[in-house]
């Protein structure tokens, strides 16, 4: 595949931070009375349908609790420092992520584990007006990286990130890595489909 830019999602590509998000969700469902979903719910299912209009006080314990303890709790996936070494050899590089936290609280995460020098630009849900699938955090990084959408693609563990990338008419590489099963990422017809990010390389020309 030849392209000029390459945009990676963060959790379930990059880093396995399931454990951190369970344990704060844990915490926040117990702040507001609630009982804790089973992690397959908690998992597939957004925050307002299972908080039921406690949304605002859940996401205020939920993010402090998220940050005392994603540093135990999230992990790179194997080969990821490497990987991204040789992707960024090859294009520039973009992060989207979804979590609702400013852009420098990711960069420091991305310091943390050593890979921020290969992220040209961030955008992460507080930079747009409509999360993935919405095209909009791919225009962002398009722009901000001067490149035409024909020549980049999205790598990401969910189906909203190929949902993404083919509503921008980027190509589009889904993973296994995250909670999304094969069939279910195949079903929305991705250009490629790969066990994990560490992968990639090869495909890249």
């Amino acid at each position: 595949m030849k392209t000029k830019g390459i945009f990676l999602d963060l959790d379930g590509t990059i880093v396995d931070s399931t454990g951190a998000y369970l344990e704060a969700a844990r915490i926040a469902f117990r702040a507001i009375g609630k009982k804790t979903p089973e992690n397959q719910i908690l998992q597939r299912f957004t925050i307002d349908d299972l908080t039921h209009g406690n949304t605002k006080e859940f996401m205020r314990v939920y993010l402090e609790a998220y940050y005392s303890v994603t540093d135990s709790k999230t992990k790179l996936f194997p080969n990821i420092p490497v990987t991204l070494e040789a992707l960024s050899a090859k294009s520039k590089l973009a992060l989207i992520t979804m979590r609702h936290v400013p852009n420098q609280v990711i960069l420091k995460e991305l310091y943390y584990f050593g890979i921020a020098k290969h992220f040209t630009h961030i955008v992460t849900a507080l930079d747009t007006s409509k999360p993935k699938p919405s095209p909009e955090a791919l225009i962002q990084c398009v722009k901000a990286l001067n490149l035409e959408m024909c020549d980049c693609i999205i790598v990401g563990d969910s189906v909203n990130d190929v949902r993404a990338g083919k509503a921008a008419g980027a190509r589009t590489v889904a993973l296994l890595s995250g909670l999304f099963l094969r069939e279910e990422l195949i079903k929305e017809c991705p250009d490629l489909v790969l066990q994990d990010v560490s992968e990639l390389p090869e495909y890249i020309e």
